[in-house]
């Protein structure tokens, strides 16, 4: 309820808007939804097992292994959708389902996790764990939320803000980022409503939860993260697994500068939409802003000079994105062909490179005499182990799929029953399949489901699976839709100032922009850097 200050009728703003109901990364779900969230996890204790047993006794008339593992893997697959356990799990489920049922010896399943991809996540989530820890990516994003001029006008600070958390998603945790940066976009609400009333332009006793400027902080905050995260190989985990099954099925390796030049085009021309787009939806009830500015020099200043901490974190950053990308650039200036440019794409595996980078970070010291290091591995060992696991399991279904020809039946049975006889065909099904999925699951979910259908169906009909798996991919990060389509999503619903209605309707537009982008842009600039 809101309370008076002071004059009579005023709304107390930091009371409703930094109140305890909207406590960070509180991902509240009404009633009604909790219900179907309910239903929905106890379903798939009945219904995974049930699908495998009716699958396993379904006369299909093909090879007894390829019978058995598509069982297992629809199995799988819905107990991903529906989660009755932890989407970690349903894969470990699958994996010892595997062995049991004699499909492939214990040694042939597990060797997959062997992929170098593995430690590309590991060192990744490592490096992101130390620039939340020790504040770098908060201090990343005041400095460039107070570039001079930025806060004064509404449209200058939405976009900052939106560029803030796409640089940050692209190497952090989508959802660690926007658990991040959610007070600080509740703050500048809260100047913003404070401003409002101080003018007069809001009605006495007004709800600051209900003004539409703060509904575009928070879908801008959102929905950049989802962007943002499809910039690097390791900005989500649906990259990584889209990514990691793409290279086990075809052989082709997709490096950090190919996956940069490739999203870099889609998420530019995504960002500015979700700008033009939730500004028109959700029409700001003021353009020019006061005291914005003071306020993000207050956040500043409370952080205080760099620490050393910080400066190794950022030496451990950097050593590891140069060494991501320096394959790319010698491949530029020298060719492919060159021994130098290849002597150094050989030595500079992005897996190795990520562990090297994580490995820095227990190497450089913070206090010498005390022997206290950047990280610990009490530290190191918070980060999302379950994510690793999930892709772990899911490059082991994607090998076996090669290995027992299922997906060779699966593709040609696909095909013949979808009528997909194209590549552009192929690019529109995948999209499509994997926007849907990730709208009713996660994102990591929905492209561990996604991809291993769309490559033996392009396999199938003759193309090269390269490009339309890589659209599942991309696809699968765009869920805006629904708060249960990303935790990021769940987490500004949380926050009390988004209406679902006005979730349900940016959301729509933002996938069928999405899916456009990635139909028409993907192809083209994948040809450009020498895929598919």
């Amino acid at each position: 309820m809101a309370t008076t200050t002071r004059r009579e009728g005023w709304t107390d703003v930091e009371a409703v808007l930094l109140g305890d109901k909207n406590a960070l990364g509180g991902e509240r779900l009404s009633d009604a939804e909790e219900r179907v969230e309910r239903i929905r996890q106890t379903s798939g204790w009945f219904l995974a097992p049930l699908f495998t047993i009716v699958f396993l006794l379904l006369p299909l008339g093909i090879d007894t292994a390829q019978h058995q593992l598509a069982a297992i893997l629809i199995g799988v697959i819905v107990l991903w959708i529906t989660e009755p356990v932890p989407i970690p799990v349903g894969g470990l489920i699958g994996i010892a389902a595997i062995v049991f049922f004699g499909v492939v010896p214990a040694r042939d399943a597990v060797a997959p996790f062997g992929s170098t991809t593995v430690f590309t996540f590991i060192g990744a989530f490592i490096l992101a764990q130390a620039m939340m820890m020790h504040g770098v990516a908060r201090r990343i994003a005041y400095w460039l939320l107070g570039l001079p001029g930025v806060g004064k006008s509404t449209m200058r600070v939405l976009l900052a803000f939106g560029t803030v958390t796409c640089l940050l998603s692209a190497f952090v945790s989508n959802t660690a980022t926007v658990a991040m940066l959610l007070p600080t976009a509740i703050g500048i609400v809260a100047v913003i409503a404070k401003m409002l009333q101080e003018r007069g332009d809001v009605a006495p006793g007004f709800d600051p939860t209900k003004l539409k400027v703060a509904t575009a902080f928070m879908l801008m905050l959102a929905y950049s993260a989802s962007v943002g995260g499809l910039l690097t190989p390791v900005g989500s985990p649906p990259n990584l697994i889209g990514r990691g099954l793409i290279e086990e099925a075809t052989g082709e390796q997709i490096n950090f500068g190919q996956w940069f030049a490739i999203a870099f085009p889609i998420c530019t021309v995504m960002f500015f939409a979700l700008a033009i787009i939730l500004t028109l939806i959700n029409k700001p009830e003021v353009r020019k802003l006061e005291g914005v500015e003071e306020f993000l020099a207050h956040q500043k200043a409370d952080l205080g000079p760099i620490s050393r901490a910080e400066r190794n974190t950022i030496i451990a950053f950097l050593f590891t994105v140069v060494g991501w990308l320096l394959p790319s650039v010698l491949n530029v200036f020298f060719g492919d062909d060159h021994p130098v440019a290849s002597v150094i794409s050989d030595r500079l595996n992005e897996g190795i490179v990520a562990i090297a980078g994580a490995c820095l970070l227990f190497m450089l010291p913070v206090d010498w005499k005390e022997r206290r290091f950047t990280m610990s591995w009490d530290d190191a060992a918070k980060i999302d182990w379950g994510t690793i696991v999930l892709f772990g399991s899911g490059i082991i279904f994607g090998a076996l799929l090669d290995d027992t020809g299922l997906a060779q039946t699966i593709g040609t049975a696909a095909a013949d029953v979808f009528g997909v006889t194209s590549l552009v065909a192929l690019t529109v099904f995948a999209v499509l399949l994997a926007i849907l999925i990730s709208e009713t699951t996660s994102n990591t979910a929905a492209a561990a489901v996604t991809v291993p259908i769309i490559i033996p169906l392009a396999v199938a009909i003759g193309v090269n699976p390269l490009v339309p798996a890589l659209a599942a991919t991309f696809g699968a990060s765009f869920g805006f839709m629904l708060p249960v389509s990303t935790p990021q999503n769940a987490i500004v619903y949380g926050s009390g100032v988004v209406p679902i209605t006005r979730m349900i309707r940016s959301g729509i537009s933002f996938d069928i922009i999405g899916a456009i982008l990635i139909i028409l842009c993907l192809p083209v600039v994948a040809r450009l850097v020498g895929l598919g």
